[in-house]
């Protein structure tokens, strides 16, 4: 191949190179234009898994990387004590609701009908000591008895007539039955004994831990034996759905985005799409954050967002770097 030759191919490889920069350079124009690209990472939320009440821990079901669903117990302290307190709460209720019952059913036929004697036998006290007033007084007047002698009959007949007063007084009592100040109280007893009683209950209940939602248990932070006390932390949960991703937009692009706009994020670690929405924007701005890796400066404000990310697995972990791919002929303003 002679110089011309070589010279003529030459040309035309720098004419090939230069039309395919111009085509890859519109491409990416073209690309750009329908498509906003922000980075973030997967923001998987946690939970601390934790007793209501204290007690010794008797079962640990899982262990760390184990998945659970909602509801499924994971945990459980001796119940004993627990059981104990709620068979002395039952039995407070038991009390005060017999009490209650003694109250509304009032005096038993016995003990009126005891009243009643009480009344009789007062009664006849009563109208002896009239009449031997009466007939100390006659003799009085004779000459035949004392004064003395009939100011004590006197005295002996108003004894008498107020024992009779007093035994048709608890007479009336027992026929009336109780006062309705005293059933209220017994009521009243009554309804503290079963709210006692439904506290027992629920201590007991919450003596089994169970799990709030779907996820996997990423820490086992006590072994049986242990004594806990109110509120420490027995496992690491973290929840399977949803799953969030925090991502960050330039201010002269805030314009481009809305909550519901539907996303795209993909991954470094596989070719996987996962589909997802916009649900938040911050309406604070903020300084990039260093583990945002944008072609920006790192001083530029930007407003934070929240993804949901509608079908997400395993292959999206906490932290992981993502890329969110927002159509902007979807997008919420042009």
């Amino acid at each position: 191949m002679n110089a011309r030759t070589r010279i003529a191919v030459v040309v035309v490889l720098l004419i090939a190179v230069a039309a395919g920069a111009t085509l890859w350079s519109r491409f990416r124009a073209e690309q750009n234009a329908s498509e906003l690209t922000l980075y973030g990472n997967v923001d998987i939320r946690e939970v601390e898994l934790a007793f209501r009440v204290p007690g010794r821990l008797l079962e640990m079901h899982f262990d760390e990387g184990d998945s659970v669903e909602a509801g499924q117990r994971v945990a459980r302290l001796d119940p004993e004590p627990y059981r104990e307190a709620l068979a002395v709460a039952e039995a407070r209720v038991a009390q005060a609701q017999a009490n209650l019952d003694k109250l509304k059913s009032g005096n038993r036929p016995q003990e009126v009908e005891r009243a009643r004697a009480a009344v009789r036998e007062a009664q006849a006290l009563s109208d002896n000591a009239e009449r031997d007033l009466e007939r100390q007084t006659g003799l009085n007047a004779s000459g035949a008895a004392s004064d003395r002698t009939v100011e004590a009959a006197r005295a002996r007949r108003d004894e008498t007539a107020a024992r009779l007063a007093s035994a048709r007084e608890a007479l009336a009592l027992a026929e009336e039955g109780f006062r309705a100040e005293d059933i209220a109280a017994a009521q009243a007893d009554v309804a503290a004994a079963i709210a006692q009683r439904d506290q027992a209950q629920t201590q007991l209940d919450d003596a089994e831990l169970t799990a709030p939602s779907t996820g996997t248990l990423i820490a086992r932070v006590r072994e049986p034996g242990s004594m806990l006390a109110q509120g420490a932390a027995v496992y690491s949960l973290s929840l399977r759905d949803p799953v969030y991703v925090r991502a960050y937009v330039a201010e002269p692009d805030l314009g481009k985005l809305a909550p519901g706009t539907p996303v795209t994020v993909t991954t470094d670690s596989s070719d996987r799409a996962y589909e997802g929405q916009i649900g938040f924007i911050s309406p604070r701005a903020e300084f990039t954050p260093k583990t945002v890796q944008t072609t920006d400066l790192r001083t530029d404000l930007v407003y934070r967002l929240r993804i949901v990310v509608a079908n997400g697995d395993e292959g999206l972990r906490q932290g992981m770097p993502v890329t969110v791919h927002v159509p902007l002929t979807s997008a919420g303003a042009d």
